[in-house]
């Protein structure tokens, strides 16, 4: 029986060898091609021809692909960065050379008298609404004369003041642009220490600039900054011009206004404060609606509960807050409240110490009625209270 598989004669044996060199050397060639002229196609890098001297031939050299590295925050700043704005106040000096009020001087020289000298200042803002909103802090724009903005597209415009909030260190300013960037408000509540963020601003007026860190802490407060405070504190580089800047998460979300550096040279040593954005929003709403901040008040002084106190009163608890004086004639005198007693609770939210106690009658609305859990002989107790209105402090 014969053998059914094909025989190969030695001519076509050199034939198929023949197709597989000519296969081989053309594909060699469109590689070689390809890794000169489209590296890219192949996931190389790029050589770059880099003349060594006059009339001299070029070398290769190795070029990294267009792609962010491992760890990078180009997308969240560059989504947050266009809605930072420069702000640029100036104001006359206030201070005029003891001569220029002289009478007689005055008598002579009239107008021609030299023009009172231009102070001007940098900060930074953050563009929250479409309309032309921008919140910053009250220091960058306090007792300006003008106010102008610079937008990170090159726009300039000027700006007026909508309203201002000295206990918060912040305010309003409105510009007359359209297509303006605005950043998202991001969820501050939520941020936790060791938390990256980025801080946005002017600093020393360099022009806008991006530094990164950690959230170091939440919640700081008695730091004799604001009146009211609930700081975000930072270890991002925060300097001078950077007041009113933007501190934004890794997506670019907004949790912060850049408020303050503790400092003894006047630059960063990486602690710096943020006011979050939800103090930020309910001011901004404020001063829209009702062209100021409108808070609660029910008319006490207060103060710590400290273990020195604890022990000497013989109070049976460490947190709340004493109340130390009460306003003649004023909602809590009103209701039956006496220096001495220990407030517990404002409206079922607990009273740890007198800034939370601030911070909760100061939500409160003007006019309606709260309830206050009080401890007085170490008998707890409730009170109604009608809700005045907060006085505006002077700036």
């Amino acid at each position: 029986m014969k053998d059914l598989a094909t025989t190969t004669t030695p001519g076509t044996a050199r034939r198929l060898w023949l197709l597989f060199a000519q296969a081989v050397t053309i594909v060699l060639a469109i590689y070689f091609v390809l890794s000169v002229f489209r590296p890219d196609w192949l996931g190389r890098t790029a050589p770059l021809q880099v003349p060594v001297g006059p009339g001299a031939k070029t070398v290769p050299v190795l070029q990294a692909p267009a792609v962010p590295a491992s760890g990078s925050y180009r997308e969240a700043a560059g989504r947050a960065m266009p809605a930072v704005v420069n702000i640029l106040t100036s104001k006359a000096s206030r201070e005029a050379h003891p001569i220029l009020k002289d009478p007689f001087f005055r008598r002579f020289f009239g107008d021609r008298l030299p023009p009172q000298e231009q102070l001007a200042s940098l900060g930074s803002g953050v563009i929250v609404s479409g309309e032309g909103y921008i919140v910053t802090n009250n220091h960058v724009v306090e007792g300006a004369d003008a106010i102008e903005v610079g937008l990170a597209d090159g726009r300039k415009a000027a700006a007026k003041i909508v309203g201002t909030d000295p206990e918060t260190d912040l305010a309003v300013i409105r510009i007359k642009e359209r297509d303006l960037p605005v950043m998202v408000l991001g969820q501050p509540d939520e941020a936790r220490v060791g938390d990256v963020v980025l801080a946005i601003g002017n600093p020393f007026g360099v022009g806008q600039t991006v530094t990164m860190g950690i959230i170091s802490a939440v919640g700081r407060n008695n730091l004799h900054i604001n009146h009211f405070e609930n700081f975000i504190q930072t270890d991002a580089a925060i300097n001078f011009g950077n007041s009113g800047g933007a501190l934004v998460d890794t997506h670019g979300n907004l949790l912060g206004i850049n408020s303050a550096i503790y400092s003894q040279t006047g630059g960063s040593i990486g602690i710096g404060f943020a006011i979050p954005v939800s103090t930020a929003r309910t001011v901004l709403e404020s001063i829209i609606k009702h062209g100021q901040v409108v808070r609660g008040w029910i008319g006490i002084e207060s103060q710590d509960i400290t273990p020195e106190l604890a022990t000497s009163f013989g109070l049976g608890r460490q947190s709340g807050a004493i109340i130390a004086g009460v306003v003649r004639n004023g909602p809590a005198d009103r209701a039956g409240v006496r220096p001495g007693d220990i407030l517990l609770a404002v409206e079922g939210k607990p009273v740890a110490n007198t800034g939370e106690m601030l911070n909760l009658v100061a939500q409160l609305e003007p006019g309606a009625r709260a309830t206050l859990k009080l401890m007085r002989e170490n008998r707890e107790s409730t009170v109604d209270v009608t809700v005045g209105k907060r006085p505006r402090q002077r700036q």
